[in-house]
């Protein structure tokens, strides 16, 4: 399981030119399965972002996690994280989990952050969506379940 982090002073998601979703201060998540993921990865990522420390303190330094800002996040899943790009032009998604695994797993991840008392906003799984986002920083994270990198 991968995952893009940025952090936000705010982000949103439209589909067919209507917003389903919007955060404020906080995280926008990308998340792509990959075919052998399961729980553990969810849970991995989960207790890993929320407790990212990537938000300034008083002093300007990135001491604060996202339930220390009581930020939002705002998941949206992305088969295209799994991509690999190392043979000729086109990327090859073989590596990316099958739709219904795939949203079983995107929702395990938002259950578990809800449980964990963060605000949650979603993106629509296997819709084209519009990402919009004001990045503050900027602060991009880049994390793997696996650790490949």
């Amino acid at each position: 399981m991968r995952a893009v982090i940025q952090r936000v002073s705010e982000a949103s998601v439209r589909v067919h030119q209507r917003e389903v979703a919007s955060i404020g201060n906080g995280l926008l998540v990308f998340l792509g399965v990959a075919h052998d993921d399961g729980p553990e990865d969810v849970s991995y990522l989960a207790e890993k972002i929320i407790h990212l420390r990537i938000f300034a303190d008083e002093q300007d330094k990135m001491n604060l996690s996202l339930l220390d800002v009581k930020g939002d996040l705002l998941a949206v899943s992305q088969f295209t994280l799994l991509a690999d790009c190392r043979k000729g032009r086109r990327p090859s998604f073989a590596a990316a989990c099958e739709p219904r695994k795939a949203a079983r797993l995107y929702q395990d991840f938002v259950r578990r952050l809800r449980d964990r008392g963060v605000q949650v906003a979603c993106g629509r799984f296997q819709e084209q969506m519009m990402v919009s986002l004001v990045n503050n920083g900027p602060v991009t994270i880049l994390l793997d379940s696996k650790k490949t990198f």
